[in-house]
């Protein structure tokens, strides 16, 4: 494994491997130089060689005693624990948060999960489809008269889940600076996924932004702020929402002029959509990228994942970058002085952990 950069190096990381968002956490750690020991099942192997980039890796039986004595060696030198499985779980493998803060009173034990902890549904089996279920976040997406659509598995896992437990986790370290102690973070996706909706929440009953279902301004409703289908059947987005990017878009696209006016009047929304519709059709999607992009008519052509690698924004900034033969998604957010940098994993995990001292 290559040299750590960043602003977490010397943070020691033990990641208990799971899907979803637990191995995303601890890509945002390591990625920031973290140094992440993942205990692996025995005969387990990388399902995602992104998403499980820079980890020392170590195959662990967690029912043996020596399995369990490996790990509270682990977590008694290390500063953050991350583990995804449901409650209960780790109680009953002696590796809890009583055992392991007992030992290291320092550690910042954060448990994934999309339930959360407690609650009548802490011990049902879901996924994210199901967690942004009951927030009303999944109830928001999609077109009016049709069932929800599924944004992927982005809100939930990723946006509610990982990004809430990274943050979770750097709360707890910072707090640890003033206190010497580390706790438990209990992050779940049903709470960050309905933290993410707190806009919507004070909104006042705004009707421009609702999140029923195809109605809102910010939910595809609005003519000027959708995506629309081009001659070669890709698409462009517009995001035309204030009225000097509205007046451009119109300019630059040779939109009727009729649409100039009543752009937030929701009952025009329909029948100006229907005009942009057919004028996009008109031109490939090349064509409308060449016109409008980099205008203030708040435009960017909708690409598929291979084909924003090579967006010129996209390869100018190096947000995709090749690792070992493999595309790589870049380290982020980006540092001017301790730049995070792409490591290869290893199967040193048991090595780093003997190397470690408690902190």
């Amino acid at each position: 494994m290559n040299q750590a950069s960043g602003p977490l190096t010397g943070l020691k990381v033990i990641e208990f491997a799971g899907i979803g968002p637990g191995p995303h956490v601890a890509m945002l750690l390591a990625d920031l130089g973290a140094e992440v020991v993942r205990i692996d099942r025995p005969g387990s192997a990388v399902s995602n060689p992104v998403v499980e980039r820079a980890r020392h890796r170590v195959a662990v039986d967690l029912k043996s005693n020596e399995g369990k004595a490996f790990c509270r060696d682990a977590c008694a030198k290390a500063d953050v624990l991350i583990e995804g499985f449901r409650p209960g779980v780790m109680e009953r493998l002696g590796l809890g948060p009583d055992e392991l803060l007992g030992a290291n009173e320092r550690l910042v034990y954060a448990r994934m999960t999309g339930w959360g902890q407690d609650g009548p549904l802490s011990q049902a089996a879901g996924h994210d489809i199901n967690y942004i279920a009951i927030t009303g976040a999944l109830s928001a997406v999609g077109r009016a008269g049709e069932t929800a659509v599924p944004p992927q598995n982005l809100v939930g896992d990723f946006g509610g889940g990982s990004m809430y437990c990274a943050f979770g986790i750097l709360a707890a370290l910072y707090e640890r600076e003033r206190s010497g102690k580390g706790q438990v973070v209990d992050a779940a996706i049903v709470d960050g996924a309905t933290s993410l909706m707190s806009f919507f929440f004070g909104a006042g009953g705004r009707a421009f932004l609702t999140t029923e279902r195809g109605k809102g301004m910010l939910g595809g409703a609005a003519h000027f702020y959708r995506c629309f289908e081009c001659a070669d059947g890709k698409e462009v987005s517009v995001g035309a929402i204030e009225p000097q990017f509205y007046a451009e878009l119109l300019a630059k696209s040779g939109a009727p002029a009729e649409l100039a006016d009543g752009q937030m009047n929701p009952a025009n929304w329909d029948e100006y959509a229907e005009k942009l519709a057919a004028l996009f059709k008109t031109r490939p999607q090349a064509e409308w990228t060449r016109l409008l992009e980099g205008s203030d008519a708040c435009f960017a052509p909708v690409l598929e994942l291979d084909e924003a690698r090579d967006h010129p924004h996209m390869k100018a900034r190096e947000t995709f970058v090749q690792h070992e033969g493999e595309w790589h998604t870049a380290p982020a957010p980006r540092f001017d002085r301790t730049p995070g940098v792409l490591r290869s994993s290893d199967d040193n995990g048991a090595a780093v952990v003997a190397s470690w001292t408690k902190g």
